[in-house]
């Protein structure tokens, strides 16, 4: 920005302060910043630095009077938010300023149609009702990429995927065409190629309309793509601004230097051959009917898994790659015999693929699942402890209270947690603490197969870095066999022996991990790479959604 331009936005020393309990603790301390017109301004840094406190701030979405500022200006057009009346702010929220959020399905109300969700926004800022509305909702989910939208229009967030809810997202945000957009990690859980679009998408309206944006990420891949402008967040504090090019050439704090080497590194465990077939599939597929009619008759099948084998070894990792709705979960869902598939699944050399809930009993300590977001899937209401001993109880239920607190130290420490924490709650925690928890409920049990759903993509950058770490060092240690399932094909590089690229339900591209990222044969594994790996050509037509 010129010095003698006027920004559009300028924050001036602004402070953010919680108060609860008779306690007040400092979130954000003397943090200013400029957006100029036309300009995207990065805000990075890891969770709890301040980056997304900040942003609220400037719509004052914070809660108040919980929340306070007892220092600072948010300026827009020269108009002071933060002492604007609540009609002031109306005014300005989802007209001049609109904001996007990470976790679209918070965000969406899940009893209105996609339509009816939009056509409010319309109604409300724009007076637009009826076939001008619905014209107006069409063109925005065209925009945003939806494939078929005639066919969305009633469709609940419930049935769209995680990438497609994220674009409804978008699309209501840029619905009345505002002159700052705020994305708080709007791109954290898309696939990489849906990522490349949005930025492309949203780089695109910047140019037509003059759009300014603040772009809140920990990715600093996507920094380095998209923004103008980086402002770098810690504890509160910005500790380096400047551009781009300035930042990541040329970094000159040292948290800056530890964020930009914070990158998923090193080489998955060598693949031993002659080490037994912990799982092994032939022809897996798993096909959910389709009915309509009066009758319900089944009319046709959406095929999400058709067709796939594979085979697993002790110690090592077979990675399955792809696009949201590919059918990545419900092949390690159909391996672990969480739900009904067709074909032949093996485990250790047993054909589990008939097997009834209670045949499957005795096996469920071996075959362990690992889920994406660890704080959804840890109880609020147990202990650390209890979380981890709950397994144990139902399947070695003649271990004595003291044996399992035994088991339960020793997994904490397996995990490099301190088995003190025990005795605390999942919301103490980190969110990469939180993830080392569900590993340790993993673990505790001593199992051969560990199924892997996206287990480092709500992480923070650095925070991935050593959870991978953590799985190479528990494989090696105790020779697991993991199924690791993921749309961040640097986490997967780093771990993988074997990959399986899907798409559709279908095996895109099968074969050794090493291979495959050297020398991609398919335009759409290609396509993966490059948006992944920032490399320029990427195949447009083979990411088409």
């Amino acid at each position: 920005m010129s010095e003698n331009s006027t920004p559009l936005l300028s924050v001036r020393n602004l402070s953010v302060a919680f108060h609860q309990g008779g306690q007040t603790s400092t979130a954000v301390d003397g943090v200013s910043f400029d957006i100029a017109k036309g300009e995207v301004l990065a805000l990075v840094g890891e969770s709890g630095s301040g980056k997304s406190v900040s942003a609220n701030s400037i719509l004052k979405l914070l809660p108040y009077p919980a929340a306070s500022h007892p220092s600072g200006e948010i300026l827009f057009k020269d108009k002071d938010l933060l002492k604007a009346s609540d009609n002031e702010l109306r005014a300005v929220r989802g007209n001049d300023i609109t904001m996007i959020f990470q976790e679209p399905m918070t965000s969406l109300n899940p009893l209105h149609s996609i339509e009816r969700q939009i056509s409010e926004i319309l109604a409300l800022h724009q007076g637009m009702t009826g076939h001008a509305a619905r014209n107006r909702t069409l063109e925005l989910l065209n925009q945003v990429g939806i494939r078929e939208p005639e066919k969305r229009l009633k469709a609940y967030p419930h049935e769209l995927s995680g990438g497609q809810r994220q674009r409804v997202m978008i699309a209501m945000a840029l619905a009345n065409r505002p002159e700052l957009l705020i994305a708080d990690e709007p791109t954290t859980a898309l696939d990489v190629t849906v990522q490349a679009q949005i930025l492309e998408l949203l780089r695109d309206l910047k140019g037509v309309h003059g759009m300014s944006m603040l772009f809140i990420t920990h990715d600093l891949g996507i920094v380095r793509k998209f923004a103008d402008r980086v402002c770098v967040m810690t504890k509160g504090h910005i500790v380096e601004t400047g551009t781009v090019e300035e930042v990541f050439t040329n970094p000159q704090h040292d948290y800056t230097r530890h964020l930009l080497a914070a990158e998923p590194r090193g080489e998955p465990p060598a693949s031993d051959a002659g080490k037994p077939v912990v799982m092994e599939g032939s022809d897996i597929r798993v096909w959910f009917p389709i009915k309509a009619g009066f009758m319900r008759k089944v009319v046709d099948h959406v095929k999400a898994v058709d067709g796939i084998d594979l085979k697993l070894r002790a110690g090592q990792t077979l990675g399955v790659v792809g696009e949201s709705g590919s059918g990545k979960t419900t092949l390690g869902l159909a391996l672990a015999r969480l739900i009904s598939s067709q074909g032949r699944i093996a485990f250790v050399g047993k054909d589990i693929a008939g097997y009834s809930f209670r045949e499957m009993r005795p096996l469920r300590n071996q075959l362990q699942v690992v889920f994406q977001d660890p704080y959804g899937s840890l109880s609020p209401r147990m202990s650390v402890g209890e979380i981890i001993a709950e397994g144990l109880k139902v399947h070695e239920r003649s271990l004595s209270a003291e044996e399992r607190d035994k088991r339960v130290c020793w997994a904490l420490e397996e995990v490099g947690l301190d088995p003190i924490t025990r005795w605390r709650f999942p919301h103490e925690f980190s969110g990469g603490q939180r993830q080392r928890v569900a590993i340790a409920r993993a673990m505790v049990l001593k199992p051969r197969f560990v199924m892997l759903d996206e287990p480092t993509s709500a992480l923070d950058m650095s925070v991935q870095a050593q959870v991978v770490d953590l799985l190479r060092d528990l494989q090696k240690k105790h020779d697991l066999a993991y199924l690791f399932i993921s749309h961040d094909l640097k986490v997967v590089k780093a771990l993988a022996n074997e990959l399986i690229v899907m798409r559709f339900g279908k095996v895109v591209e099968q074969g050794a991990s090493a291979d495959i990222f050297r020398a991609p044969k398919e335009d759409y594994t290609k396509a993966l790479l490059a948006a992944a790996f920032n490399i320029e050509a990427v195949p447009t037509a083979a990411i088409q959604q």
